[in-house]
């Protein structure tokens, strides 16, 4: 156990770990220090001066960023002498910083803004000319003030440490230092755009946000991110039913502040003028608007006559709807058209891996667990760009704790970095390389694997009977793509097995069955797009109804399409790439659409089918009465939190089907189907990147 001391801070004992930077221990104590330099979990810049405080026995005052505890110190925060240097350093900050809070998007969330306020600097000694430099357009999305800096560094060492991209630097010197790009004038990074996050003033300013509304204006949404599966919490900022922008400031999810480039600044497809507003139907040919009676009608009036004549039938389900909508998916495929020709896109071999360790005690890794295990084992995926939050969890971790990373994959990837080692192997190869590594992992007190797509079948064998013979405790990350990629598997959208993973009785059509099927009588595609680069259904005269955002591949040979709503429009919960069970709010609104629930909720009404009430609230309290591991505490979820789920074993006789995996293989800057539609995405220069290539830095 660490060594404890006590000191006194305004009066109030705290007792914390020596060492402990004065400035935390007085948070632990309830005790504010401005700061404009000091970034928790960040090296100690000691800039701003800002932070001084006054120790008694000691002549001057001190940062107290850069002060460690002792003990029996005796701290003042706010003595008079405290208290006048930290006008003096404001008044020095205002010197250039121009006042032009009315127009600056920082303005009324402006730490300047907010000190000068608290400590009334209202009047400045210097009257000489302000140095003034232009603004600068480092990217479509992050713009840089120079006149508004206050060289605090913050967005130097987000960059640099946080994500190993290193994209900030500084240049000149007294007046006119100012940050500078890695690329003569422009930004080629993972534009992640934490940089304009973490920035104290309005230096940094989004490209997505500036000059379009006040903060006061907006209302704020907790929603989960729509793209890749790592479950990442944004706050969606929605004023008049639109996203102004995206951010996670209050750090109220499993990513604290954290958002990458999709994230962040890929919520524009929302509002991409290409949005389905209306239902459309076949006719003479060609879809044409309808209205939505007339839709659904015609849908209830095809799969009717459909069930009348014994037709095949079969649905492709959404690596995006929530669990509530996966859930009555496979209940309407199951129930009201008696089939269990239902499936997805899968992305990892997720069914393997639970007949392995399925039923374990903390056999899963959760997002925490990457932030504190002592050594880390990645294999087949280039996990900077394709789970994003995964790779800052491990190289956080590295820096606060030393922890080992080892990396085996077919190429380059940021983790080489700082990974103890790093091997490379072919595609599909990678269990090849694990002996190489077995007497450094044995010597670690635990491990958490993590594998990508090409790891499947045989090589999860390998794998897991690799991490038993290492003898310390291993956890494993079973990696998918997308948002609820692993939703989708624990709601039964598979031809074999049901929710929870139980076997059905007949196991109906996989997804790459069904499209050579010639024989289907109807096709429901709801939120996915298995006709994209070309393919086609081998039942040309298969009745086709698809739910989707736009007229992609798929809706464009539909006879009926319905507009949905997207994962940002509307309630429900989805289970991230470790399991961990979130809360998504609607934001936005678009006219015309409907959520996926409401749609077969509708058809449902139709066919006088009773699948239980369609409200997300009750489709999830029948999931956690139905869902083994899906019984979670309601209060942890509904206040924001993450809720571990613990699927059960699959059992051993179980196809697990891994030739069906395959990944969309997505870098930092595509997103499957949807990441076509967010301009932001395509407008940046490093779009649309390559995977196992490693151009920054």
């Amino acid at each position: 156990m660490a060594n404890m001391v006590t000191i006194t801070i305004d009066g109030r004992q705290v007792t914390v770990p020596a060492g402990t930077p004065v400035i935390e221990a007085a948070k632990q104590a309830g005790i504010d220090i401005p700061a404009f330099c000091y970034y928790e979990g960040f090296s100690v810049q000691a800039a701003c001066r800002m932070c001084l405080v006054e120790v008694e026995k000691m002549p001057k005052l001190q940062p107290s960023c850069a002060l460690p505890a002792t003990d029996g110190m005796v701290i003042h925060t706010e003595s008079p002498k405290v208290v006048e240097a930290r006008k003096s350093m404001l008044e020095f900050l205002l010197t250039n910083h121009p006042l032009d809070c009315p127009v600056c998007d920082k303005g009324g969330e402006c730490e300047l803004q907010d000190m000068t306020f608290r400590y009334g600097v209202g009047e400045s000694r210097f009257t000489e000319i302000k140095h003034h430099d232009v603004e600068k357009q480092w990217s479509p999305l992050v713009f840089y003030d120079p006149a508004r800096c206050i060289l605090c560094y913050r967005c130097i060492r987000v960059c640099d440490e946080g994500l190993g991209v290193g994209a900030l630097g500084l240049s000149f010197r007294g007046v006119s230092a100012e940050i500078i790009p890695n690329r003569g004038d422009h930004l080629e990074c993972d534009e992640c755009g934490w940089c304009i996050d973490v920035c104290p003033v309005g230096a940094l300013t989004s490209g997505t946000y500036r000059y379009k509304s006040r903060p006061w204006e907006m209302n704020y949404v907790p929603a989960v991110c729509t793209h890749c599966s790592n479950g990442c919490k944004t706050t969606l900022s929605v004023r008049n039913g639109e996203i102004i922008r995206a951010n996670n400031r209050d750090r109220s999810g499993i990513n604290g502040e954290f958002l990458c480039v999709k994230g962040r600044f890929a919520f524009d497809f929302v509002h991409n003028g290409e949005r389905l507003q209306t239902p459309l139907v076949r006719r003479g040919g060609r879809l044409e608007p309808a209205s939505w009676s007339e839709a659904l009608q015609a849908a209830a009036d095809r799969i009717r006559a459909s069930i009348g004549r014994n037709g095949r039938a079969a649905v492709i389900g959404s690596t995006r709807t929530t669990n509530e909508e996966n859930y009555y998916l496979q209940k309407f495929a199951r129930q009201v058209l008696r089939t269990n020709n239902i499936d997805h896109h899968r992305s990892g071999d997720l069914i393997t891996l639970l007949r392995l360790v399925g039923g374990r005690k903390d056999a899963l890794a959760t997002v925490n667990d990457l932030y504190t295990c002592d050594a880390a084992l990645v294999l087949g995926a280039d996990l900077a760009q394709q789970h994003p939050l995964l790779a800052v969890q491990l190289r956080a971790n590295w820096r606060h704790h030393q922890s080992a990373v080892y990396v085996i994959t077919e190429g380059p990837v940021r983790e080489d970095q700082y990974a103890a080692r790093s091997l490379r192997a072919s595609a599909g190869e990678e269990t090849g390389r694990l002996e190489e590594l077995r007497e450094e992992l044995k010597a670690r007190r635990n491990l958490v694997v993590l594998y990508g797509p090409t790891v499947k079948g045989d090589a999860v064998h390998r794998l897991v009977a690799f991490g038993d013979s290492l003898d310390i405790p291993v956890k494993y990350v079973c990696l998918v793509d997308y948002a609820n990629s692993r939703g989708a598997l624990d709601m039964g959208l598979l031809p074999h097995l049901g929710p929870g993973y139980r076997p059905v009785e007949i196991a109906g059509m996989t997804l790459d069955a069904m499209l050579e099927a010639p024989d289907l009588d109807l096709i429901w595609v709801v939120g996915a797009n298995p006709l994209k680069g070309g393919r086609r259904f081998a039942a040309r005269d298969a009745f086709l109804i698809v739910n989707e955002l736009f007229l992609n591949e798929t809706a464009e040979q539909a006879d009926i399409v319905f507009p949905a709503m997207s994962l940002y429009e509307k309630n429900g919960t989805v289970t991230n790439v470790c399991g961990e069970l979130q809360r998504t709010k609607a934001g936005p609104k678009v006219m015309g659409t409907k959520s996926d629930l409401d749609i077969l909720a509708l058809v449902a009404a139709q066919l006088g089918a009773d699948l239980g009430v369609p409200l997300p609230d009750r489709v999830f309290e029948e999931i956690r009465r139905e869902v083994p591991g899906y019984n979670v505490p309601l209060a942890l979820i509904a206040t924001g939190g993450a809720a571990q789920t613990r699927p059960p074993a699959v059992p051993a006789d179980v196809d697990s089907q891994p030739e069906l995996v395959r990944s969309s293989g997505d870098t930092l800057f595509t997103s499957g189907t949807l990441g076509r539609y967010s301009k932001k995405l395509a407008e940046v220069i490093e779009a649309p990147g390559r995977l196992f290539q490693v151009l920054v830095p």
